[in-house]
């Protein structure tokens, strides 16, 4: 197939071209370099069937594909505030975009949600029926309201043009090729341990998050893309919960450091807690993750490790 995947250069996005290119598939991967970087898809360059175009999704585009796989905008707080005008504009604006797309040439999409949806959960863990508690005002909304919009708009879509859909609700996905300078929680706790620097935990490091390694996801992400009679949405991430204290701990002994963990003021709306219901993914996809925390971890250390010349 003639597959496109928006975003195609950034952390997931060059995992899932990779894969895709291996299945054999023809891959145009498309990318504004906002957050997505070349060097992440250098190794996919000389394959003659992947195909880089540099574009913003805010813009229209005309290509003919059998799938797309939605996955441009700015996913860590980082990113995404630096700008949140362009965050929700991604989300909105580039989602009519692939969906017109999608609709005028009969392809299947797919929409990289978030866990973000359901903000700060009063129900856990949490499930896809779940209609989340968001602050539709906060920091933090351009992106959580804009992935809402996204979701939206992918249903309306379907239920007014019979626009083939799929929709997947990420939860926090690490791995190699996660940018050094995105601020989310792996990536830091990593670079800081890796340098024997203080690990920085926010609050008082109880909160909850759940660590799904990047081959697992993009397995969910594809097993979905290609399962027929269900549309979702459907949570991909791992349900194996760790308190933030708990995980800069293991980061320690895994990367050998003399770091020392000191505690700094929550962020506005950072959610308590957050873990996957995976029992769906499970039914419908016969899905769920393989790569055990430590493993994962080991191998993201090691990236890093290299990265920065302590390999």
């Amino acid at each position: 197939m003639r597959i496109l995947v928006t975003g195609g250069a950034g952390f997931l996005g060059s995992h899932l071209c990779g894969r895709l290119l291996d299945e054999g598939h023809d891959i145009i991967c498309l990318d504004n370099f906002f957050t997505g970087s070349k060097d992440n898809i250098i190794h996919l360059m000389d394959s003659h069937r992947f195909e880089l175009v540099r574009h913003d999704i805010t813009e229209p585009l005309l290509l003919e594909v059998d799938r797309i796989y939605n996955l441009a905008c700015p996913a860590s707080p980082v990113h995404y505030q630096y700008n949140p005008v362009k965050t929700i504009k991604t989300s909105v604006m580039g989602t009519i975009n692939m969906l017109g797309m999608a609709k005028r040439v009969k392809a299947r999409i797919l929409q990289a949600s978030t866990s973000e949806v359901y903000g700060d959960p009063q129900v856990h863990p949490q499930t896809e029926g779940y209609w989340g508690n968001v602050n539709p005002i906060g920091i933090r909304s351009c992106y959580d309201e804009g992935k809402r919009v996204a979701e939206t708009l992918m249903m309306d879509y379907h239920r007014q043009n019979s626009v083939d859909i799929r929709i997947v609700r990420i939860f926090n996905t690490y791995g190699p090729r996660m940018a050094e300078n995105d601020g989310r929680v792996v990536s830091n706790f990593i670079l800081q341990a890796l340098r024997n620097e203080e690990i920085t935990v926010y609050g008082d490091g109880s909160q909850t998050r759940s660590f799904c390694y990047v081959s697992d996801l993009v397995d969910g992400m594809i097993r979905m893309m290609e399962c027929d009679n269900f549309i979702g949405p459907v949570n991909l991430g791992n349900p194996d919960e760790n308190s933030i204290l708990e995980f800069a701990e293991k980061i320690i002994t895994i990367a050998n450091s003399s770091s020392r963990i000191i505690f700094k003021p929550l962020p506005q709306d950072d959610p308590k807690q957050r873990q996957p219901d995976i029992s769906l993914a499970g039914y419908k996809l016969g899905w769920k993750p393989q790569v055990a925390l430590d493993a994962g971890l080991g191998t993201t250390t090691r990236y890093f490790a290299a990265r920065i010349g302590k390999g």
